[in-house]
């Protein structure tokens, strides 16, 4: 077409275009995804089933391991393709389809996140008040606000990214139809749609985050006014499988989002990428049951 129409199509360069690599990445990636979902598909049957899972904490942690099942099953199954058939194209619908749903769960995410912190801060520092103020009507707002968040969120930011026009080369130097790497293909006014995203990145990552993070300040505090070791210790393994996840989402969130995306840097930017939409789905069923004696209890009742 000319250069003023949007392409049709665009050409996903993946994360690598050596031949020898593609048969080692797929087998790889496979592997990767299949444990994501065999291990949060396990999470949430357990919850769902064992009784002594019925509390909160669980409640939270099914719904969060469901936005894993769905947020992984967004970029990999489209990555496997590419690598077992070469095909690299995606239509332009299919790339904003994408990019909605990366958005909407990744947004849903940061926001249940925070709302297992905020289950956890209540849980250690105000145990007295905790099975009044954490009411299964409450439980359920906070979910349905985490998923309504992250939809409208995503929603938004796709809507102003959908108006744009694209010309000159269609190919996109990701593995997935990514902000950045769609923007640099743009070649119409970008400022509003700038502007709506960093507003859109503060309610929908910052706030949660800092959120999460004044959450972790109070338990801290509390844990340290505990008198004894062993209550300290006992106070902590509530929320350490928690804490892990979220610095492992959230550190590589920050180094993918704020590292410059040079000519040199491009690569490295691609592979961290790849860490953080694989890492916190592979590591979340792996913490949650070989940490916690009720998930594994639960396990061996079901086995």
């Amino acid at each position: 077409g000319n250069n003023q129409s949007s392409p049709v199509e665009f050409l996903l360069l993946g994360l690598s275009d050596v031949p020898e690599l593609q048969v080692p990445l797929f087998l790889l990636s496979l592997l990767i995804y299949v444990l994501i979902m065999v291990g949060n598909i396990l999470l949430v049957v357990l919850v769902r089933l064992d009784w002594h899972l019925h509390t909160p904490m669980y409640f939270f942690l099914g719904h969060f391991s469901s936005v894993e099942i769905c947020y992984t099953s967004t970029l990999l199954p489209r990555l496997l393709a590419s690598f077992l058939t070469g095909d690299r194209a995606i239509s332009a619908p299919g790339c904003m389809t994408q990019f909605f749903f990366f958005g909407c769960f990744a947004g849903t995410e940061c926001y249940l996140l925070a709302t297992m912190s905020y289950d956890r801060c209540l849980a250690i520092c105000h145990p007295l008040h905790y099975a009044r103020l954490m009411s299964r009507r409450v439980c359920l707002q906070l979910v349905a606000g985490a998923w309504l968040a992250g939809f409208l969120m995503s929603a938004i930011v796709t809507g102003q990214f959908s108006k744009l026009h694209f010309c000159g080369p269609n190919a996109i130097d990701h593995f997935f139809c990514d902000f950045a790497p769609l923007l640099e293909l743009a070649c119409s006014d970008t400022r509003l749609l700038r502007l709506v995203t960093l507003l859109i990145c503060f309610l929908d990552v910052v706030f949660p985050f800092v959120f999460t993070l004044a959450s972790y300040i109070c338990i801290i505090a509390a844990i340290l006014r505990i008198p004894t070791p062993v209550g300290r210790q006992k106070a902590f393994s509530t929320c350490s499988s928690h804490l892990t996840v979220v610095t492992v989402f959230y550190g590589t969130l920050i180094v993918v989002y704020m590292l410059p995306r040079t000519a040199s840097l491009r690569q490295l930017n691609k592979v961290l990428s790849f860490f953080y939409t694989v890492l916190t789905p592979l590591v979340n069923p792996l913490l949650y049951s070989l940490r916690n004696r009720e998930v594994k209890g639960a396990l061996g009742n079901a086995l």
